[in-house]
């Protein structure tokens, strides 16, 4: 006996009327995973036409799936817009991470002044990827200030972990010496991805070049990591790539 689930025929035996035992297992569907590429093709959609432009069915087409399907996963747009961004957020980190494990292969060494500086680094418009990040999440958070149904606490949240893992790093350079001991981690850890985030924006709508928004980032690194100057300049030749 079977009954008609989105457009396929699904068996409440687990197994289709024409298929014997012994024969081949129809293939587990990954739900994250599905959940995945709806997101992706969400984002793909909203960098050109916009958050407040894309709808369900416009995803739906993108991800070459029914309309039925993209609402069996997520029930409104609002949890897709959710889920997508925090798919995005995740792509962030991995991006950061990925920077941080080349530095540690060339360098044998990963110090905080690493860390903080591919994490800011990240955040820069200065290829595709990045770009959609940015234009993404910056309207999204546009959005939620209007649309009580967008919540914006758990990407509030996200943005509080990184600020921890800066502030963290600071701590452990000033341990070593390597950042002055007057300065208060937190308040610097806030002030660096406040300023990341302006950068940002501010290359994106023109009124800085990446050029010089990098500068930017390069001088309050020195300023936080006086003694590491010159192999400050190497760093950030290779994170700024």
């Amino acid at each position: 006996m079977g009954r008609l689930l989105y457009g396929t025929s699904v068996s409440l035996t687990g197994r289709t009327d024409n298929e014997g035992y012994g024969e081949r297992v129809p293939k587990r569907v990954d739900h994250e995973e599905r959940r995945r590429q709806i997101a992706d093709a969400l984002l793909r959609t909203a960098v050109t036409r916009g958050l407040h432009a894309t709808g369900m069915r416009e995803v739906a087409a993108e991800a070459g799936v029914s309309l039925r399907l993209v609402q069996y996963y997520f029930g409104t747009k609002e949890e897709l817009l959710l889920f997508a961004m925090q798919h995005l957020a995740a792509r962030f980190s991995e991006r950061g991470m990925a920077r941080i494990r080349r530095l540690k292969s060339s360098a044998g060494v990963v110090r905080p002044c690493d860390v903080i500086a591919a994490i800011l680094t990240e955040g820069l418009p200065a290829d595709d990827e990045r770009r959609t990040f940015t234009v993404l999440y910056t309207a999204y958070f546009a959005l939620s200030l209007t649309e009580p149904a967008l919540a914006i606490s758990p990407l509030i949240r996200n943005s509080d972990a990184v600020i921890n893992v800066v502030a963290a790093q600071l701590r452990a350079a000033q341990a070593a010496g390597d950042t002055p001991a007057h300065l208060d981690p937190d308040t610097e850890a806030v002030s660096l991805l406040a300023m990341s985030a302006g950068l940002g924006t501010s290359v994106l709508g023109g009124q800085s070049s990446v050029e010089q928004a990098q500068a930017v980032i390069d001088y309050q690194l020195h300023r936080l990591f006086p003694a590491s100057r010159p192999a400050l300049r190497e760093l950030l030749r290779h994170v700024s790539g």
